[in-house]
């Protein structure tokens, strides 16, 4: 087939003024740049052209230790209509504005209703007045809707007629908000942390902790004004900030806030409510409650991290500590026994009490019941008599046990505690310092501190730093971590770990913390409670106005293998005021949680297949006793041999801690008449263990 030469004829000549068009295109730019006129051009195009806008980068999320998210940053949207069409061909304009106020009128209806739908909180009318408000202004930027719109909200919005339209042809529009939104709320508000709202720096929290991996880089752009609107252009893209994997269990959390506010909402007099789960193996923080009341109206917010910026004298839980330094250093015995009288005790000038002082004391204690209830006189008599002449021995002693040790938590304002020096010239050390010290008084710790060392007991020893950020990840690819770290290998001596691993196991199932355990059903509980009187606002002292307590219980299960330790702090005012009595129970209902967390499922369904319950039964009718947990298909540590071993001693038998039946077959078995007062356990007996005795001798026990 031959060539068409009348094509290649047209070819040529398209492909000539091709040619002339682009060099004449290049003709005028050079000569516009190269002319006088080249300033001028210059200035206008500067009039038009924005440079250097920051792109702000995308802030990184805060993930929960499953990846679920507790704070990120969400687009949202303000709304606005521009009623006014602009176009530099006037006939174009025309065209276009009579279209649009044709819509607009045919469609006002529609478009009000459906954006009522969307947002319920305006009515129908409320929005074709608004939207007509601006149309009789005719304004460019009229804002049709108050607040700010999800992206879903905006989705529907462009559904509807107009609106559905582009910007150019129907005049709606949208400013995109980046706003930093918690999905779970108050859910461990101040330990995430916020943004200061006017600026969106990091305000507190591990937002400002992080806040150098979360923010990120911002990039550079410009903008030009093309037909009246700008345009941006990127010149440098910003560097997006990476995520941050905390170590919070976002439904331990919602469970220990849910335990914490039901207490607080229930006692007279409550400011302050703490709670923190800790993991015994790594320190990961679980969950971390801090309530605090509100002057305003009465109701419970996240307002401070008190958790780790609060120091407060510990009071009872303290005394763990004490009694580990007089163990490891051999200055005190499990077994030996205190006087601790009648509940009163002279101490250098001033009195010693124990809580149940105007009930009578509660006399002879061994080392192991004095922790269970708690005797301030006997563990106080303990540490004055080890180390009243050398008291930076005790205070040494504290600190190998890692008591206060810088825990290096990372929060702006965290609490350092305070550990008097008994050779510091900053303080006079008086002699009551080491009496009121060892049972929780004169020294500060924040509940973190007190946790970390609890922690440590449950962990055989081995004390963990409490880590609350596990990783640093960026498009779901882990580009760092941040791994466990220990403070103390070894606490102490296994032989001072066990013994204090077995008194603070009776302190649940025998002492005053029964209350944190769930009577052995399900698994064991092991633990301190602790009550200290807090001095009064404003310096006015101990003594003066409505008295304030810290009533706390930290401990840790199950008893055997532990898994988790927790503490639950309570400020209040008033009586009655007990670590047992009003954070039991929360800790309670957390420690069930835990162990039964994820499976649905009843605690006792949790159970630790460790964890074998064992009745303990006091000496006695071990005959009958053994039958009766035969019965109830229970363990016991009773023998029928017991029951001999009672009657071989030549002295008053001990009954204190006894039922009443108990106590009374084993006195009428010496043939010792009985005399009884009160109900409940034997906590006193009128002739001492021990001492001798006539036969039809009368005995009075007092019960509680």
């Amino acid at each position: 087939m031959k060539p068409d030469n009348n094509s290649t004829g047209r070819y040529l000549f398209i492909f000539i003024i091709i040619c002339l068009a682009a060099i004449y295109i290049l003709g005028t730019a050079l000569q516009t740049m190269l002319s006088p006129q080249k300033d001028y051009w210059i200035t206008v195009s500067k009039r038009f052209t924005t440079e250097n806008l920051p792109i702000p980068a995308n802030r990184g999320n805060l993930l929960a230790s499953d990846g679920q998210l507790l704070a990120g940053s969400i687009p949202e949207f303000r709304l606005y209509m521009d009623y006014v069409v602009i176009d530099v061909d006037s006939s174009a304009r025309i065209k276009a504005q009579h279209w649009r106020d044709s819509a607009f009128k045919h469609d006002l209806d529609s478009i009000a209703l459906g954006l009522s739908k969307i947002f319920p909180d305006k009515n129908k009318k409320w929005f074709k007045s608004r939207l007509e408000e601006g149309k009789k202004r005719k304004s460019h930027a009229w804002r049709i809707y108050p607040k700010n719109a999800t992206y879903i909200q905006l989705q529907e919005c462009k559904k509807l007629p107009l609106l559905r339209e582009t910007s150019l042809k129907g005049g709606f529009y949208t400013e995109e908000i980046i706003q930093r939104k918690k999905p779970f709320g108050s859910l461990a508000s101040r330990t995430i942390g916020d943004l200061y709202r006017d600026s969106n720096g990091a305000k507190c929290g591990l937002e400002l902790s992080f806040d150098s991996i979360l923010r990120g880089k911002p990039g550079v752009g410009h903008s030009t004004k093309v037909r009246n609107r700008r345009i941006r252009f990127v010149d440098m893209e910003p560097q997006h900030g990476h995520d941050i994997v905390t170590t919070i269990d976002v439904n331990i959390q919602d469970a220990a806030e849910k335990a914490m506010r039901k207490m607080l909402t229930s006692l007279d007099g409550t400011e302050i409510g703490v709670a923190m789960v800790m993991e015994v193996a790594t320190g990961d923080i679980k969950a971390i409650v801090n309530l605090m009341k509100s002057e305003k109206d009465g109701n419970f917010y996240e307002m401070k991290n008190n958790a780790i910026s609060d120091l407060m004298e510990p009071g009872s839980t303290f005394k763990t500590a004490s009694i580990m330094v007089g163990l490891e250093d051999g200055t005190i015995n499990k077994n030996e026994r205190v006087d601790c009288s009648g509940g009163l005790y002279p101490m250098h000038g001033r009195t010693m009490r124990d809580h149940n002082w105007r009930k009578g004391g509660y006399g002879v204690l061994s080392v192991s019941e004095i922790l269970e209830q708690s005797s301030n006189i006997g563990v106080s008599r303990l540490i004055d008599k080890a180390y009243h002449n050398t008291p930076q021995k005790y205070v040494d002693g504290l600190k190998e046990l890692g008591v206060g040790v810088p825990l290096n938590v990372p929060f702006v304002g965290k609490g350092e505690p305070i550990i008097p020096q008994p050779n510091s010239k900053k303080r006079y050390w008086s002699k009551t310092d080491l009496a009121w010290m060892s049972i929780g008084y004169v020294t500060q710790l924040t509940p973190i501190h007190t946790l970390t060392f609890y922690n440590g007991i449950a962990n055989n020893g081995r004390m963990m730093k409490p880590r609350f950020v596990k990783a640093e990840i960026d498009n779901g690819i882990v580009v760092r971590e941040f791994p466990t770290e220990v403070i103390r290998d070894k606490m102490c001596s296994q032989h001072t770990l066990d013994d204090i691993h077995d008194i603070l196991e009776k302190v649940v199932s025998k002492g005053l913390g029964k209350r944190a355990g769930n009577g052995g059903k399900y698994f064991k509980v092991s633990g301190k409670t602790g009550t200290a009187q807090m001095a009064a606002t404003g310096g006015k002292g101990y003594h003066s106005g409505t008295p304030r307590y810290m009533v706390s219980f930290c401990g840790y299960y199950p008893s055997e293998a532990p898994k988790y330790s927790t503490i639950v702090c309570i400020v209040k005012k008033g009586l009655p005021a007990s670590g047992g009595l009003h954070c039991g129970p929360v800790f309670s209902e957390i420690s069930q949680y835990v162990m039964s967390k994820g499976a649905h499922r009843e605690p006792k369904d949790a159970a630790d297949s460790t964890s074998v319950f064992t009745a303990d039964i006091a000496p006695g009718d071990a005959e009958g006793a053994m039958l009766l947990a035969k019965h109830l298909n229970l363990r016991s540590e009773a023998s029928i041999s017991e029951k001999s071993d009672t009657t071989k001693n030549s002295g008053v038998p001990n009954v204190i801690g006894m039922g009443a039946k108990s106590a009374i077959y084993t006195l009428k078995e010496k043939k010792l008449k009985v005399k009884i007062k009160g109900t409940g356990k034997v906590v006193s007996q009128s002739i001492a263990a021990g001492s001798t005795f006539k036969a039809g001798q009368t005995i009075s026990l007092q019960l509680e």
